[in-house]
């Protein structure tokens, strides 16, 4: 039985970390240097590989894969994996990937601090983390998605429009015409105009804005200011305690269904009926929608199908399904005004 030079028995194999140190270099270097990259120096090349061949570095299946353009693993990077379209997306991922027999990792990124998406961009520039799939629906999966090497095989989940000057493939639903259509919806029913609770955008306008403020001003209503709530049900009460208080308001359309929910509740607590005097509209049609009281107005959108086109086009994939476009369901929580 042979062993490679100054490894004892039943010490573990060199890892690309232990390369890396050994080189004096970081391993995102040694696995540029594993992929074949040119982006590498000949000098820092040939000793990244003498310092492989020293260790009897053997890389994982999943490294020699990702450099033949093969990879075995898809790694999903996310700020969250609770929020609905986040954890719905993921599913779709991971529904896909167990079709084409890849295994799936997440790495969740805690914040968009510089050292938080450094983390999780090193963690993702190692090759046994195989093609990479960026959730990059808020500012943490953003700065990750512009962080990456060039050299890492990544797509990404974006708002609608994707990230400018990203060159990124990026891969979203379409929700403007939507928010336009739910608009249009509430000032048929005789609305004098309808507000909005936003939820943040990474974009800094996003689809569903757009779509609401178009339908605004082509009918010539009042654009009343954006009531800004974060991605927390608590700031979304916060927001709703404001339009509560505001009798003019009675038609709110939300940036997503958890929002409309926290909504609705300081609604109730202030004495004010839903779709009597104020009509909501959600965002999302999350799977419990249709039950509350009254059954929410949404508009769906189907995350499960984004997760899975995104998997496809990362695998490369040349034929995908198209995106079903996102569209609104009327329910029970829009109504005409009373002074209609």
């Amino acid at each position: 039985m042979t062993r490679s030079p100054g490894r004892r028995r039943g010490e573990a194999p060199p890892s690309i970390r232990d390369v890396a140190a050994a080189a004096g270099v970081s391993y995102q270097t040694v696995s540029r240097v594993l992929n074949d990259s040119p982006n590498v120096s000949p000098d820092t090349r040939q000793l990244v590989q003498e310092v492989i061949g020293r260790l009897d570095y053997r890389p994982n299946r999943a490294a020699r894969a990702l450099g033949a353009g093969r990879a075995s693993a898809v790694t999903v990077v996310t700020a969250d994996t609770m929020l609905y379209g986040y954890a719905a997306t993921l599913q779709g991922i991971e529904e896909a990937a167990r079709l084409k027999g890849l295994a799936v990792g997440v790495r969740v990124v805690e914040s968009d601090r510089a050292d938080d998406v450094r983390h999780a961009v090193e963690y993702v520039t190692d090759p046994s983390a195989g093609n990479v799939i960026v959730v990059a629906f808020d500012a943490a999966g953003a700065g990750v998605l512009r962080a990456l090497p060039a050299d890492v095989p990544a797509v990404a989940a974006t708002e609608a429009g994707g990230l400018p000057g990203t060159p990124r493939t990026m891969i979203f639903l379409d929700e403007r015409q939507a928010a336009a259509d739910a608009t249009r919806h509430l000032l048929a029913l005789g609305h004098r105009t309808v507000y909005h609770v936003a939820i943040p955008s990474e974009t800094g306008t996003s689809a569903r804005e757009a779509g609401w403020r178009g339908v605004l001003a082509e009918a010539g209503a009042p654009v009343p200011e954006i009531v800004h709530g974060g991605w927390d049900p608590a700031s979304a009460h916060r927001a709703g305690q404001r339009l509560a208080a505001d009798p003019g308001a009675t038609a709110i359309l939300c940036g997503n269904d958890d929002t409309a929910l926290a909504v609705r509740r300081a609604l109730y607590e202030a004495g004010r009926d839903v779709p009597g005097d104020v009509s909501l509209v959600g965002f999302d049609d999350v799977p419990g929608a249709a039950y509350w009281t009254p059954a929410l107005t949404t508009v769906r959108m189907d995350f499960v199908a984004l997760g899975r086109a995104c998997l496809a086009a990362v695998t490369g994939a040349v034929e995908q399904a198209p995106l079903a476009p996102p569209r609104l369901v009327i329910r029970e929580s829009t109504a005409p005004p009373r002074s209609r």
